[in-house]
């Protein structure tokens, strides 16, 4: 077994960019919180091939879950699983796989749910635009297709805050919450998520404002039928000011507030899944 691996995401500097081991690849990160019954179906889906790059790993974030979610990873194909030993936040687990995936040398990372809500089939589509050199960042959007089962106030929530999101930054955009983005190894370097809570309305309008390029790709999608959903009317009340913050914050060149967190834990555990 490897050593528990730690990682400071403020000292991240473009002038080493040097690709490790799995250079050329494309990392799909899984944040997971108590999702034992859904990420095996999730990492099933993963394609393990995909056109333009030289493979495919599998990155899980488990972020303090209380059930066998690493067990289930580990034995479903997970290539990395990290640990925190307690909940951090959607937008801490994401922002530190996401990280991850740049400090392994990834040349792009996908971002999936790990409830099975989204189609991780669809990984080769949602990659292409990075690949053609069409798009640094794109959004698999729901709300191109038709959604089926949908509760009401989750629906008018994302209908609410992709609103403001192409208010705030001038564009078109029909999905600002989705569960499923793709990333170029650029935007991997330069994102910053600024709080720990969750991540949906913060990280698009920070890659965006950086001049980053985006694109939606319309994706299939399914209600979870395992586990359950963290979002609820409080949502509201933190994600707001993060999004007040985002904007009153400069997108680039910040010392970010969920890595001080994060590094802060007694452990992580890290190690690729043939190593155990």
């Amino acid at each position: 077994m490897n050593k528990p691996s730690s990682m400071n995401l403020n000292q991240i500097d473009p002038a080493t960019d040097v690709h490790s081991a799995v250079s050329g690849a494309c990392m799909v990160v899984i944040p997971a919180f108590n999702e034992a019954g859904s990420i095996a179906k999730v990492i099933s889906k993963v394609p393990r091939e995909l056109p333009g790059f030289a493979r495919v790993s599998i990155l899980v974030v488990n972020d303090g879950s209380r059930d066998d979610t690493v067990k289930v990873a580990f034995a479903a194909g997970a290539d990395y699983v990290y640990s925190s030993p307690r909940n951090q936040g959607l937008g801490a687990a994401v922002l530190f796989g996401l990280k991850q995936a740049y400090q392994l040398g990834a040349e792009a990372a996908v971002m999936i749910d790990a409830d099975n809500e989204y189609p991780a089939e669809q990984i080769p589509e949602l990659v292409q635009p990075i690949v053609n050199g069409q798009a640094d960042y794109v959004l698999g959007s729901r709300f191109l297709k038709t959604v089926q089962g949908m509760k009401a106030y989750r629906r008018i929530g994302n209908r609410v805050f992709t609103w403001l999101q192409a208010k705030l930054l001038r564009l078109e955009l029909t999905d600002g919450q989705t569960g499923m983005r793709a990333f170029k190894r650029e935007v991997l370097r330069d994102l910053d998520i600024i709080h720990a809570y969750n991540y949906a309305q913060v990280m698009t309008l920070n890659i965006v404002r950086q001049n980053y390029l985006l694109q939606e790709i319309a994706i299939d999608y399914q209600v979870r039928t395992e586990g359950a959903s963290f979002i609820n009317w409080t949502y509201i009340h933190k994600v707001i000011p993060a999004i007040i913050r985002e904007l009153t914050t400069a997108p680039s060149g910040r010392v970010s507030r969920v890595q001080t967190r994060y590094d802060r834990l007694p452990h992580k555990i890290g190690y690729p899944a043939n190593q155990k």
